[in-house]
């Protein structure tokens, strides 16, 4: 009981300062140049191994990955050898926003931009932005690209105090 106890504040503590370490340590599939916004504690389900993240990910906040079909356990009387539990894969250069659940079985193609708060029930092709519940196709990841240039406000190569800065100037907003 007491190691058990040790075991989930070390946990806690790791996950919260090493984000993609902790995804690592449990057992996540990753390429390279992950990034993981947030505590991923509690995010990639209780089947950490059955889920593969590309290169080049960028995962948000509250982000779940959920393997399994926890719908079973109500039939598992009846039924003792029923389980549903499928594999996710996330292709390269993916990004999956803030609150977006995806579930058993999906594949999210490469280049793709999943929308915060999406329900992702089904396989995403590539080059795709999608969004909503469940998340349904918005737009190829190319149209999305146009209207990024079209709207950018050309400050993404700043970084911390330099690019508030410059968004203050921008939206003409003082403070103390």
């Amino acid at each position: 009981m007491f190691l058990k106890i040790i075991k989930n504040i070390y946990h806690s503590v790791y996950a919260k300062f090493n984000h993609v370490g902790y995804a690592k340590y449990i057992g996540v599939n990753m390429g390279e140049n992950i990034h993981i916004y947030g505590n991923p504690l509690g995010m990639f389900s209780t089947e950490p191994w059955a889920i593969t993240l590309g290169n080049n990910v960028h995962i948000t906040r509250e982000v779940l990955f959920i393997t399994h079909d926890g719908g079973t356990l109500l039939y598992r009387k009846k039924y003792p050898k029923l389980e549903i539990t499928s594999p996710i894969v996330v292709g390269n250069d993916v990004y999956i926003g803030v609150r977006s659940i995806i579930l058993p079985g999906v594949t999210i193609g490469d280049n793709c931009v999943i929308g915060a708060g999406s329900l992702v029930t089904k396989d995403i092709p590539a080059n795709s932005v999608v969004g909503g519940v469940p998340a349904k196709l918005i737009k190829s990841s190319f149209d999305y690209l146009e209207k990024l240039k079209t709207n950018s406000l050309d400050l993404g190569h700043l970084k911390g105090k330099a690019k508030d800065d410059e968004l203050k100037k921008h939206f003409n907003y003082t403070s103390n």
